[in-house]
C-alpha cells in the first residue's frame, strides 16, 4: 500500500453530512470515502420520476403505508451513506425530514456512467443490509436486473418490454419500463 492510500482520510457519515449539506455536489459515502457521483441523463431522470409516480399511486390506492421517495440520503452505517435513484420506505421510524437510518425496503437505480457502483458496491451494500428488493436499470441495455434477497442472491432479468412484479408486493404490483419511457 502507498503512503499516499494510508493517509486517505476515512469520513464518517455524520462529517460526510457536514461536508455536503449546504452545496449541490452528487456524491455518496461508500467505507468512509467520498464518491462523486454521474450526473443523470434525461432518460433516467424520466425513468425515476415515472417509477416514483407509478409506485406513488399504487401505494395511495391500497391506503399503503410504504412512502414512495424520490433520491434522499441512506444512511447504512457510519460509514456507508447511499442516495438511491428511487427509494421505498415502510417503516416510517426509519425517516426524519432529511434523510433515511437504516435499509430501505426496495430500492431501484438507473444505470449512468458510474454503473460500477450500482452492480458492484450498492448491490452489496443493499444485501449486507437488509434491502428486500433491488432493481438495476440499464437503458442502454434495455434490461433490468431484479434481486429478491429474501429468495434468492442470483437476479432475474426483464427486458424493458415485460412485465415486471414487484416482490415486495407479491407480484400484485408491476412495472413495464417500456412504459415509464413512452412520450
Amino acid at each position: 500500500m502507498s503512503e499516499k492510500q494510508e493517509q486517505k482520510k476515512k469520513y464518517t457519515a455524520d462529517e460526510f453530512f457536514a461536508l455536503t449539506a449546504e452545496n449541490s455536489l452528487r456524491c455518496e459515502l461508500y467505507n468512509g470515502e467520498i464518491i462523486s457521483q454521474a450526473v443523470p441523463s434525461l432518460e433516467h431522470q424520466i425513468i425515476r420520476a415515472e417509477l416514483y409516480v407509478k409506485f406513488r399511486d399504487f401505494i395511495k390506492s391500497r391506503n399503503g403505508r410504504c412512502r414512495a421517495l424520490p433520491p434522499i440520503d441512506v444512511k447504512l452505517d457510519e460509514y456507508n451513506t447511499v442516495v438511491p435513484d428511487f427509494l421505498l420506505v415502510c417503516d416510517p421510524s426509519k425517516l426524519d425530514e432529511r434523510r433515511c437510518y437504516g435499509a430501505p425496503d426496495f430500492v431501484a437505480e438507473i444505470l449512468s456512467l458510474n454503473s460500477e457502483n450500482d452492480l458492484i458496491t450498492k448491490l452489496a451494500l443493499y444485501k449486507q443490509y437488509g434491502v428486500r428488493e433491488y432493481w438495476i436499470i440499464s437503458p442502454r441495455h434495455r434490461k433490468t436486473l431484479v434481486y429478491f434477497f429474501e429468495e434468492s442472491s442470483f437476479p432475474q432479468i426483464f427486458s424493458f418490454e415485460k412485465l415486471i412484479p414487484v416482490n415486495i408486493y407479491d407480484g400484485e404490483f408491476e412495472i413495464n419500463v417500456s412504459e415509464l419511457i413512452k412520450d
